[in-house]
């Protein structure tokens, strides 16, 4: 190679590197989230135009209304927070006042109309990813008669399922009023605890259904909480899952449980239609409206307990229910809520198993009830 060709190769290769440069989202390499052995978290944001940036998220232990990161010489905003217990949490920070996700971060999950961030600590056995058999979670797309609009669900199937011929027992896992359907899969961890627990011979194998419970914009007293899902649910929701999976239809094959809104729904559909589930699961959740609140109306029409007295008091229908679990920390702003809950199934001699644990109306606490629910199943 003569002279000439060498300076055309060298300058070539100059204005490829800056070509490439220039399309990095950006040039500075930095790592965010960083989980160290000692179980801190360190986040990074390159943000040198910023005058400040806050990193928020509520599940995060001691994390309160955020903290603020600092700037550094190059450009990159910084904060080390924890130690935290091992779990999965969301987060995102705020630049100037908005709100935006990690941009060094795949990892996201989303909430109710919004995203989050994701970082996973590592410590915990069962909500690590391990080196077991591992099922799959489809994100599925369907249309909805009842609602007459396209929908979605995610759906968890078993390790083996796509080779085998096998039909399974089927777990229906609801949401709260501040999540989607893809909130158990991503920040609860489902399918990984699923995978764990069937490989430790814990649970049996199930294929878990985790449906969106928002029907339109979520708004308090409106929306998803005034009994459109509960229909679809059953006029959608189970048929079709139970065409297009390997699913039994039995009574015994069949369990539905909640978290918050999603316990709220469990009782919406599992106490009218008790025939069809003989195991029923109510996270952080009870009968909303069921504790009266100083200052606010009696409710209109009639109680939860007066609509559904016959079904209540139906002797035959308790006996194929397997299982009656509830689980509240004793700082949920719902525990009130369960307590009366409990109190007033237990009156029609349902036999109830209620946990009280620590903890408030958080994430990490509907894991370690999705841990001790599920094994129960399908015995």
């Amino acid at each position: 190679m003569n002279l000439t060709r060498l300076g055309l190769a060298l300058v070539a290769g100059w204005i490829f590197t800056v070509a490439a440069m220039a399309q990095r989202p950006n040039a500075t390499p930095i790592t965010s989230p960083e989980v160290g052995a000692d179980r801190k978290i360190t986040f990074r944001l390159l943000a040198p135009e910023a005058t400040s940036v806050k990193l928020g998220g509520s599940d995060l232990p001691g994390l309160g209304q955020g903290k603020d990161l600092t700037k550094g010489t190059n450009g990159v905003w910084e904060i080390t927070f924890g130690p935290v217990p091992a779990g999965t949490y969301r987060y995102q920070f705020t630049v100037g006042g908005v709100a935006v996700l990690d941009p060094r971060n795949p990892k996201t999950s989303e909430s109710n109309e919004n995203s989050w961030s994701l970082v996973h600590v590592p410590g915990d056995a069962l909500q690590d990813t391990q080196d077991v058999p591992h099922g799959a979670v489809a994100e599925v797309t369907y249309w909805s008669p009842t609602l007459k609009k396209f929908r979605r669900m995610h759906v968890y199937t078993p390790p083996g399922y796509e080779a085998g011929s096998e039909t399974y027992p089927v777990f229906y896992l609801l949401h709260g009023a501040f999540d989607s359907d893809d909130s158990w899969s991503t920040v609860g961890r489902a399918g990984i605890i699923l995978d764990n627990l069937i490989a430790a011979g814990k649970a049996k194998p199930m294929v878990v259904v985790m449906p969106h419970g928002h029907t339109g914009p979520f708004r308090f007293g409106s929306g998803s909480m005034s009994g459109e899902f509960e229909p679809e649910f059953e006029a959608d929701i189970m048929p079709l899952v139970e065409k297009r999976y390997r699913v039994k239809t039995d009574r015994a094959n069949r369990a539905l449980a909640g978290l918050s809104m999603g316990g709220a729904h469990t009782l919406n559909i599992g106490i009218p239609s008790l025939d069809k589930f003989a195991y029923l699961g109510v996270f952080s959740s009870g009968i909303f409206g069921i504790v009266q609140r100083p200052g606010a109306p009696a409710p209109a029409g009639p109680t939860f307990e007066e609509k559904y007295r016959v079904k209540l008091d139906d002797a035959q229908l308790k006996n194929g229910l397997k299982l009656f679990w509830f689980g509240t920390g004793k700082d949920d702003f719902l525990v009130e809520t369960s307590r009366k809950t409990v109190e007033m199934l237990k009156s029609h001699k349902f036999d109830v198993v209620y946990r009280e644990t620590d903890g408030g109306h958080t994430w990490d606490k509907w894991r370690e009830y999705l841990i001790e629910f599920a094994p129960q199943l399908f015995r």
